[in-house]
């Protein structure tokens, strides 16, 4: 299974979706994951296109998408079961803060929030931010993720693009 990852979107009320050029390079998973500020709801709808789609709200989030998205959610794809979050407060302590959310429930968490990519093991669960999808005043790179999920293990990969 192939999971296109994407957060922090932060789509303005103007735009109301996300840029084809991002859409396109999503096309081919086949489930997409986005771990908050998506901004508005539009930006699911383009995405429900490509794939079925689970998403979190985040800290930037209007109303309306506070509304339909819960702060955290798990899902299972494949044998894996993920945990999906935003996250909240400095970068400094982030995987910390999203890791006891979960208190081991999970073997995959994935969160945004930082706008800065990453990828790590801890204690058995594999911690995975794919950065910001676009550039915005907070990234000066963009990128997404992809999870490679086979039964019960997984491989990621940060794409900038």
């Amino acid at each position: 299974m192939k999971v296109g990852v994407i957060s922090d979107t932060h789509i303005s009320a103007s735009q109301a979706n996300l840029p084809e050029a991002l859409l396109e390079k999503m096309r081919g998973v086949d489930f997409i994951l986005h771990a908050g500020d998506l901004v508005v709801p539009g930006v699911l709808d383009g995405l429900r296109q490509i794939a079925p789609v689970a998403a979190v709200c985040g800290n930037m989030d209007r109303p309306e998408v506070r509304e339909m998205l819960p702060a955290k959610r798990t899902i299972t794809l494949e044998k894996v079961t993920v945990g999906l979050i935003h996250g909240w407060g400095a970068p400094s302590g982030l995987q910390e803060r999203v890791l006891g959310e979960f208190c081991g429930d999970v073997r995959v968490i994935v969160f945004g929030h930082s706008h800065r990519p990453y990828q790590e093991w801890i204690d058995q669960i594999y911690l995975f931010n794919p950065g910001s999808a676009l550039k915005n005043s907070f990234s000066s790179v963009r990128s997404y993720g992809i999870l490679h999920i086979e039964e019960d293990r997984v491989k990621g990969e940060i794409i900038r693009w």
